[in-house]
């Protein structure tokens, strides 16, 4: 049971006792519910963080010194680069050296599905979730790389969809997978505080509460024990990446083997911006240290330069498909994790002691500490990128179903068009309705491979599913 006193004294040390400003008006369920939340909270460090927040706004707004990415930057159009590098990256997944992480705190909202976005369903004939297409491209992955091969998966959750997504893999044994190979941590959350830094509160037994943004995977990665484990089991590299790609490919040997050959401390896989005008943050330099740049921050002639290729010179789109050591995250990302919050201003529910209500604010009433998981960029020594076939690699699922652009719909095509692709290049004639929905499981082949003997010289009648 948590001690009153010693909650009390943390509180008060940090000048933040008005917390226990309404306590005695709570019932003793409340009271219990509400030390129980401050005992959680690291109310020591709240102080550092905003401050150092605060100064990491003021330098952002008078720094502007960004240049291109002069880093390594290799290409999926070159075939040797490609064979090469999957070589490279199998021999380490077969090691047991490479474990994948997905950033899955959403809900599916945008979508119309009140659920954790990965278990959507985007709607392809086999009614696959997200999550089990994940699944199935790693269990594939394992089989190619040898025997008893395993690659850990670890799912990044949040406090609102936690609990829902444990319940859905377990109902779905693991995806084959092994309980033992599929770990869950939650999200960190932080209290919402006013300019001075005092904590918000939300009712009279609450503290408003806000995610910590995607960067909250480090510190989550210690807290949780996710971080031990992977040490624990040999990983030495990681691949991390955002659960609303259909098309992603976990634990890629392609860009694990890219970034390895590099030796790199950390990589960003990228899709190459369709024109200028596309609004993606790109990977650039900012004060000589890798970064990501938004599209605001750049000039439009700067947006619109090209080398002598004719690409764009800031064209590098970050797609949240990121390649870390262990090491660089250990040594080099949890020793400066005060160091990456910035300051957003929201309009923040908050209790009126005198009407003894919750407001909800029409203009903005306080602000969120968050921290975005490409934040860690700078600190890298060697940071490589990989530019791969958006066609391919990358099929978006946040708009609802309709939207024209980055919706179920447009990723279930893109799926689509790669089955057809995998068929073809196999030496496969395609027939039939091309027109409808096509499915190559990712249990029969991870990124083509395994097709010849299922297709070569046959036709293989549209629609399928194979």
């Amino acid at each position: 049971m948590v001690e009153e006193e010693q909650v009390r004294a943390r509180y008060a040390s940090a000048g933040q006792s008005h917390v226990f400003d309404f306590y005695d008006s709570l019932n003793v369920d409340e009271k219990e519910k509400l030390l129980s939340q401050l005992d959680e909270i690291q109310v020591e460090r709240l102080d550092s963080l905003l401050k150092s927040a605060f100064e990491q706004e003021s330098a952002a707004s008078s720094d502007a010194d960004i240049k291109p990415f002069g880093g390594p930057v290799g290409r999926t159009t070159d075939e040797k680069l490609v064979a090469d590098c999957s070589k490279i990256g199998m021999e380490a997944i077969a090691k047991g050296h490479v474990a994948a992480l997905v950033l899955a705190g959403g809900q599916g909202t945008r979508l119309g599905y009140d659920g954790p976005k990965g278990m959507y369903d985007i709607g392809l004939p086999s009614k696959k979730s997200l999550f089990q297409l994940m699944a199935e491209r790693i269990k594939r992955l394992e089989t190619l790389a040898g025997d008893n091969v395993i690659v850990p998966f670890y799912i990044m959750t949040s406090p609102l969809n936690h609990a829902e997504t444990e319940k859905f893999w377990e109902s779905h044994n693991y995806f084959d997978l092994g309980k033992e190979n599929v770990s869950f941590f939650s999200q960190g959350m932080l209290p919402c505080m006013k300019d001075d830094g005092m904590i918000i509160m939300e009712t009279a037994g609450e503290v408003a509460m806000a995610p910590d943004g995607n960067g909250g995977i480090y510190p989550s990665m210690v807290s949780s024990g996710a971080l031990a484990d992977m040490e624990k089991r040999g990983v030495k590299y990681l691949h991390v990446f955002s659960i609303d790609n259909a098309l992603i490919k976990p634990a890629d040997p392609v860009f694990m083997g890219y970034c390895i050959n590099q030796g790199s401390d950390c990589g960003n896989k990228v899709c190459w911006k369709v024109d200028a005008a596309e609004s993606v943050g790109v990977v650039a330099t900012r004060s000589g240290k890798p970064c990501i740049v938004e599209y605001s921050e750049i000039s439009k002639e700067m947006a619109e330069s090209v080398d002598d290729d004719g690409r764009l010179v800031y064209g590098a789109g970050n797609i949240c498909n990121h390649f870390y050591t262990i090491e660089f995250i250990k040594d080099k990302i949890i020793p400066n994790l005060g160091n990456l919050y910035h300051i957003a201003r929201k309009k923040i529910k908050y209790y009126d002691g005198e009407k003894k209500e919750t407001i909800t604010p029409t203009a903005n009433s306080g602000l969120k500490l968050e921290t975005f998981i490409f934040d860690v960029f700078p600190f890298s020594e060697k940071m490589a990128v990989l530019d791969v076939d958006r066609s391919m690699e990358f099929a978006p699922v946040k708009n609802k179903p309709g939207s024209p652009t980055d919706s179920p719909d447009t990723a279930r095509e893109l799926i689509s068009a790669m089955s057809k692709t995998f068929v073809t290049a196999a030496g496969g004639k395609l027939t039939g309705d091309e027109s409808g929905i096509c499915e190559v499981s990712p249990l029969t082949s991870y990124s083509g491979e395994g097709m010849e003997e299922i297709v070569q010289g046959r036709k293989i009648i549209c629609p399928f599913s194979l």
